[in-house]
């Protein structure tokens, strides 16, 4: 399915486009896919507490953007404005959160009261930023052509390559010597021992330009105070970067996609002009489900695509500093035509966007896995091609959420369940037997082999973002 480019906000609120076929796409904008933009907690009550028609003036609205002036503390009210394409927003108050208070609660009273924007052309403050956007995407655009026209020195490139392999063998031997003592040392001491033991060992690893080695390291510190089964977990852990090291010392006889798989585990990062050069995957890709997660200062943020005519599955990821925005932004329930890259995998799922259009909303449930039986043998299939994966995208239909003692889980028709992740906040799980209300929805979420933490669902009444 692809969209002609027709694309608007209708008058009851809605987005609305055609595919090639002529077939409408809507669906009605809610105030929860605006609140799951919210950088924080706060963001969202101060925007709930704006989002009324008194605090507001001079609301616009236009084929690609929405616009309105809200009065704050000063003289001079902020003007705030919607790029509806992305969303993108920009706003004149002097906060440095994105969106900010004043964004969603503009966004919030376009999915509740549409019909108080003024259909009308934009004024010039809004035209200019959306003239600076469209002339920003063209040199952005022109500029990753050039890049993937201009090959590299491969003289430079391959002395580079190998430095940066004489490192990481060494580094690999000194990881296999670590696990080996470690093996023999036995793990029932292992929680009286200092973190230190395991920062030493991931600080070798950073030198030796293995990232992902140490990034594992770290968690397997972490690991050892989960409680019962510690022991366990610990074990698989570390037999995995034995499994790596045990790869890595026979890269050269292993297909392509394994040695990319064995690479990005040691934190061999690939260009993203690199992966961009490469097959692109054309769809109309619904945004499936979002998550942040805060590592130290850093934000990573996976967002998950799912192909509606390919079936396939895409996870972005984008990193923000502190209370920087995030380069991109998506609107959880949507849908947009792009074109992707994926990273060289032998089950591939992380992705780049090279290009994309308009965002517009999904009208019906998207297709899923009715059977947790499927969803689980589709998990064995990518997991025996690739066993790093960490996250494995399932969207299952006709599921009810329900509480087994102290655990929650999810049953289909047949009765099999699968258990809900333990960080699964108890507000959201009940969250999410309210929606269900005793009865089958459509859910997506991240299973890792063991626990399913939903993402989003969907309900007669329409979507719900819980990551």
């Amino acid at each position: 399915m692809t969209l002609t480019g027709e694309q608007v906000i209708t008058a009851s609120g809605s987005y609305s486009a055609r595919d090639a076929s002529g077939v409408t796409m809507s669906a009605q904008l809610t105030p929860e896919q605006v609140l799951a933009l919210a950088p924080d907690a706060a963001s969202a009550k101060n925007g709930r507490g704006l989002a009324a028609i008194a605090k507001w003036s001079a609301l616009g609205r236009h084929e690609r953007a929405v616009w309105g002036e809200c009065q704050g503390s000063g003289k001079v009210p902020y003007r705030t404005q919607i790029d509806l394409s992305e969303p993108a927003f920009r706003c004149s108050c002097p906060s440095r959160k994105f969106p900010c208070k004043h964004g969603l609660a503009l966004f919030l009273l376009l999915a509740k009261q549409p019909n108080e924007f003024v259909t009308q052309d934009p004024p010039e403050w809004v035209a200019e930023w959306l003239a600076t956007r469209s002339r920003r995407a063209e040199k952005q655009a022109d500029k990753q052509t050039k890049q993937s026209e201009q090959a590299s020195d491969p003289v430079a490139q391959a002395k580079r390559a190998a430095a940066r392999q004489r490192k990481v063998s060494a580094g690999v031997q000194e990881l296999r010597l670590w696990l080996e003592d470690r093996m023999r040392q036995g793990l029932a001491t292992v929680p009286q021992e200092s973190y230190l033991v395991w920062d030493a060992i991931a600080a070798r690893m950073v030198d030796a330009q293995a990232p992902g080695f140490a990034r594992q390291l770290r968690e397997c510190a972490g690991i050892v105070h989960t409680g019962a089964g510690s022991h366990e977990r610990l074990l698989e852990r570390l037999s995995k970067l034995y499994l790596i090291t045990e790869g890595f010392q026979r890269l050269e006889t292993l297909p392509a996609n394994v040695q990319a798989d064995l690479r990005n585990q040691i934190g061999w990062t690939v260009s993203q002009d690199e992966v961009l050069s490469g097959q692109l995957q054309v769809d109309l890709w619904l945004v499936a489900g979002q998550r942040t997660e805060v590592e130290e200062r850093l934000r990573v943020r996976r967002t998950w695509l799912l192909g509606l005519g390919s079936g396939k599955a895409a996870l972005l990821l984008d990193f923000a500093h502190g209370q920087q925005p995030f380069e991109h932004s998506f609107l959880s329930g949507s849908c947009l035509e792009a074109e992707l890259a994926f990273y060289p995998s032998a089950y591939p799922l992380r992705a780049l966007i090279k290009t994309r259009q308009e965002a517009v909303l999904l009208s019906q449930h998207p297709p899923g896995l009715v059977h947790i039986a499927e969803a689980i043998a589709a998990y064995s299939v990518a997991f025996s091609g690739c066993p790093w994966i960490e996250q494995f995208p399932l969207l299952l239909q006709a599921v009810v959420p329900m509480r087994d003692g102290d655990r929650w889980l999810v049953q289909d028709a047949r009765g099999i369940g699968l258990p809900l992740a333990d960080r699964l906040e108890p507000r959201q799980a009940w969250q999410l037997r309210a929606l269900s209300g005793g009865h089958p929805l459509t859910l997506f979420g991240e299973w890792d082999g063991t626990q399913l933490l939903p993402l989003s669902v969907w309900t007669e009444e329409g979507f719900y973002g819980l990551g």
